[in-house]
């Protein structure tokens, strides 16, 4: 866990960033290889694994919202989304933000890991909106950052592009936060259970029930088939024809295991009585403090469209 924690955070997956160990400079001890990205990209993958075992660890604990109601938890997430998504104040969107951190250290989430889940995937997303909106050609205003000279006159950053852009990334980012802090709060079968006491269909519960469990099954079933390969292979692996035949056959394996674990598992739900629904041992039951977080989330959407209104 504290290897999660402790993470850079970049754009780039820290996987494919991570330096090789170094032999002896002086070569007496051998010769140092470059690493291959397929077994980068594999190690990432099993570092998926790990980190779904941790939001599970976070989901059962004893915090504040794992003991809140699932279904209450995904109508609050609604109505706050809806709430930053009609929020115009930088302002407004920064307490939101703050509430949110506030909730994560409450519920007994490390504050490094959840800021850093949610700015890993800020950039990526958003940056390539954001960069042109905050360039005079795109949004008028006084230039701050003078780029080039066009016609005379002079084009480059604007700050009522920075503006626009500083929102829209704290409007991302408030956002990716309020589901990150239901989903790590939540375990997946309680939270498939609370959108299905919803109301939401059985079929799109099954649909991404299965997809979620298939994602890691079939995600270490490749890791065995490479490092079966790999156990049986001699000296310096090639990149070559062969090596991207390899991969090729893995795909097709990978499908035909797929389908044919996809007939089993249907056959075997569906001879033990499922019939699309997500069970939970413990039945859900709406509480007090389910009551008093509705109203309580409630009255932080209203109290921030009130205050955006103020302000705007």
């Amino acid at each position: 866990m504290t290897e999660l924690i402790d993470r850079p955070t970049t754009s780039t997956p820290e996987w494919l960033l991570r330096a090789e160990p170094g032999l002896c400079p002086c070569g007496c001890i051998g010769k140092r290889h470059k690493g291959s990205f397929v077994e980068k990209t594999l190690r990432g993958g099993a570092s998926v694994l790990r980190q779904v075992v941790f939001s599970d660890d976070t989901a059962t604990r004893g915090g504040l919202l794992q003991r809140v109601d699932p279904r209450v938890k995904v109508l609050t997430m609604v109505g706050l989304l809806l709430a930053a998504g009609f929020v115009h104040s930088s302002l407004v969107l920064v307490g939101l933000y703050a509430l949110t951190l506030a909730a994560a250290a409450a519920s007994g989430l490390p504050l490094g890991f959840f800021v850093k889940r949610v700015w890993l995937f800020v950039p990526i997303f958003t940056g390539i909106v954001v960069l042109p909106a905050t360039l005079s050609i795109v949004t008028a205003g006084h230039v701050v950052i003078p780029l080039w000279t066009w016609d005379g006159t002079v084009e480059g950053i604007t700050s009522q592009g920075l503006a626009t852009a500083a929102r829209l990334v704290l409007r991302v980012a408030v956002s990716i936060s309020i589901v990150v802090l239901v989903t790590l709060t939540t375990p997946w079968s309680r939270l498939l259970a609370g959108l299905r006491g919803l109301g939401v269909p059985k079929m799109f519960i099954l649909v991404i029930g299965m997809a979620y469990r298939y994602l890691f099954h079939l995600l270490t079933v490749v890791m065995d088939m490479y490092e079966a390969r790999k156990a049986r292979t001699i000296g310096k692996q090639k990149h070559d024809k062969a090596a991207r035949g390899f991969v090729a056959a893995t795909a097709g394996v990978t499908i035909g295991k797929a389908h044919q674990l996809a007939e089993e598992v249907h056959q075997a739900m569906t001879a033990r009585g499922f019939r699309g629904d997500a069970k939970t041992l413990d039945a859900p039951k709406l509480s007090l403090r389910d009551g008093v977080c509705l109203l309580t989330a409630a009255a932080i959407a209203f109290a921030a469209l009130f205050v955006d209104g103020l302000l705007v």
